[in-house]
């Protein structure tokens, strides 16, 4: 498909940006966008059980209100046991001059204060009063004048009660106990410091868990077959151990992000009826050097416990990337540790063949090479970027609870998002979905699908841009150049749709092509149609609006990346010959070489590499413009047409194409 926008939507593949043809699948792009180069490239050629969800029972959760609680309670208890009335605290000159004078009844000597009880008048409450003790002090004169008004003399010895015993002591240590023994339970549970070693993984178990099997998981019809023989080991192990056969210890998923590695794992799981634990490999490391390594070996404590189990590791590059470089000298480098003990638990004394491995990631090319052997991660299954057969059935997993009009074609849909994966075709239904809802319609229809793909490759409409009638005139060219050099060159993809709507991502316009078949090779001739198509835009402009402009930035761009990836890549150049130029950058398993890297030619053959791609730029620049003269009055109609309906779709472009001479 052939689009007008300055940089590849996430619906399209991450190969290159490469068509399923296997050219780029950059079409051709609106005027006055801002230029956002891409790289091209060129490749080559029976019952089910449910293990999805977590049963791990809620932890009791300790707060600081408990201990605020418990203060308050004690607090109570306490004035409740020894509330009494306190006597008032007077000097020591007051209580001197009340004995005197004889007002005195009792006196109760204690170590640290002397207290008195006054005389009081018949029906009235007797005062109270107490003085510390001063040190030094001669009493014996006051405990004489006491006796001689025949006042009655006390001491008093301080005694505990056991109330107080139990508020002073046993209370205070019986909160200190229940609050460490909650602390211990909790870490017993796994939080706190004491279980920072223990694994993180999420078990998935069978009994309370929904239903995800092979039916779920759609578009990838070659890595299920790899994996029917895991699940066929887990149900059936006798079968193979009498043949002395032995299933892979670990089963490596690779692919790009939302190729469905996850559902894969689980519909395994979910297939073989057998616990499912899922941990991520950022999971393992911790700040403390040590952690790592015993989340390892807690994980496959717990999975040898509960054996045959499958322990899915995602994102195994993160504790996976091979050692060696400067690291091979940090000898407490945590990664490393947890690393080793991987391998260890994987292939080791004491390693269980009824715990299978998983684990999927999307950079297989930097994992240890010892991960990768013989014995441990020895089977990789490739997850790719579905195939048109494939998108067409992971879309119709993902609409069967949508309401879908009659005029919805799958089939339509999944030509037009070559590239997608299954969470692209996952979020394209949901947008259709969503569009249907805004327009108050009790159905998707094909209009719903059109829309939500335009706003996943082409962005948002931008309806409060306003153009002048010149820049609209130019942009309407523009595209009419780039449909009607499509429309006339047999080798290239058909054109579906020609717009001038503005989008968000800067397009001005677009004109989208829709690929006839699925593809993996393309030859020199359709590779020049495809610069030729992207040179047909600005050739327009030239010729209907006088001179270029701006706007043909990205599509000189790409036709230039195109022309040098045929000389110095494709070896399409007669000048240069079959020879590949210049070390590929940026190679990667899953993507191939996305660049032309380090230079091993000289000078002198740079020079002429130069010259051949411009040589093949300007001569397709030419035959776009001479298709261009020759229907000169099929572009105008064209134009007119743009600028009274803004978009047009293949009948109408068909009509255009029928009525020119």
């Amino acid at each position: 498909m052939a689009r007008d926008d300055s940089a590849p939507a996430r619906a399209l593949p991450t190969r290159g940006a490469c068509h399923p043809g296997g050219a780029p699948l950059d079409g051709v792009r609106g005027p006055h966008e801002p230029a956002r180069p891409k790289p091209l490239g060129f490749p080559g050629g029976s019952p089910t059980f449910s293990c999805v969800k977590d049963v791990r029972k809620r932890q009791f959760t300790f707060s600081g209100a408990y201990v605020a609680v418990a203060v308050v309670v004690m607090s109570l208890l306490h004035a409740y046991v020894l509330r009494h009335e306190a006597p008032e605290q007077v000097a020591w000159t007051r209580v001197v001059t009340e004995v005197r004078a004889g007002r005195v009844a009792r006196a109760e000597i204690r170590a640290d204060a002397l207290v008195v009880e006054l005389r009081a008048d018949p029906g009235k409450k007797a005062e109270t009063l107490t003085a510390t003790r001063l040190p030094g002090v001669d009493e014996d004169a006051l405990v004489a004048e006491l006796e001689r008004h025949g006042a009655e003399i006390r001491g008093h010895v301080d005694t505990v009660t056991i109330w107080e015993q139990l508020l002073g002591w046993v209370v205070p240590l019986g909160l200190l106990f229940l609050f460490w023994g909650v602390m211990i339970h909790r870490m017993g549970r796994g939080v706190g410091p004491m279980t920072i070693g223990k694994s993180n993984a999420k078990i998935y178990d069978l009994e309370q868990s929904l239903r995800v099997t092979f039916a779920d998981v759609a578009g990838v019809g070659e890595a299920k077959a790899e994996l029917v023989e895991v699940v066929d080991f887990l149900r059936n192990p006798d079968r193979y151990r009498r043949l002395g056969a032995k299933i892979p210890k670990g089963v490596l998923l690779v692919g790009p992000p939302g190729t469905g590695k996850t559902l894969l794992a689980k519909a395994v799981a979910g297939e073989s009826g057998v616990p499912f634990f899922s941990m991520s490999g950022s999971d393992f490391v911790e700040m403390f050097v040590g952690v790592g390594a015993a989340r390892v070996r807690d994980l496959f404590q717990q999975a040898r416990e509960r054996a045959p189990v499958i322990i899915f590791i995602d994102e195994l590059d993160a504790i996976g990337r091979a050692r060696g470089g400067a690291r091979a000298f940090m000898t407490n480098d945590e990664r490393e540790q947890t690393l080793n003990q991987l391998l260890v638990q994987m292939d080791g004394f004491g390693a269980d063949d009824r715990v299978i491995i998983m684990a999927a990631t999307n950079r297989p090319e930097v994992l240890d090479k010892a991960l990768l052997r013989a014995g441990r991660f020895d089977r990789r299954v490739l997850v790719d970027v579905p195939d048109l057969a494939g998108r067409r059935a992971i879309l119709e997993v993902h609409t069967r609870k949508v309401r879908l009009e009659s005029d919805v074609d799958l089939s339509l849909v999944a030509r037009r998002v070559p590239g997608m994966v299954g969470a692209d075709l996952a979020s394209l239904v949901n947008e259709a979905a969503l569009a249907a809802v805004r327009r108050g319609s009790e159905g998707v229809s094909r209009a719903d699908f059109d829309e939500a793909i335009d706003r996943a490759q082409l962005g948002l409409k931008k309806q409060g841009r306003v153009m002048t009638d010149e820049e609209k005139r130019r942009v309407a060219i523009h595209e009419g150049g780039h449909a009607l050099v499509a429309l006339s060159l047999p080798r290239t993809d058909p054109v579906h749709r020609v717009t001038i709507i503005p989008r968000s991502i800067g397009a001005l316009g677009a004109t989208l092509q829709l690929p006839a078949d699925e593809r993996y090779l393309m030859t020199r001739e359709e590779l020049r149609d495809r610069i030729c198509v992207l040179l047909g835009g600005r050739a327009g402009e030239e010729l209907a609006a006088g001179d270029s402009s701006t706007g043909a930035q990205n599509d000189l761009e790409r036709a230039s990346e195109l022309a040098r990836q045929m000389v110095c890549r494709f070896g399409m150049s007669e000048a240069l010959g079959p020879v590949t130029y210049g070390s590929p950058g940026g190679p990667s398993f899953l993507e191939g070489p996305v660049a032309i890297g380090e230079r091993n030619f000289s000078e002198g053959t740079a020079e002429r590499i130069d010259a051949e791609v411009r040589r093949i730029v300007e001569t397709e620049h030419e035959r776009a413009l001479g298709l261009l003269r020759t229907r000169r009055a099929t572009l105008d109609a064209l134009v007119e047409r743009l600028l009274r309906e803004e978009t047009l779709d293949r009948p109408a472009l068909d009509q255009i194409l029928a009525a020119a001479p």
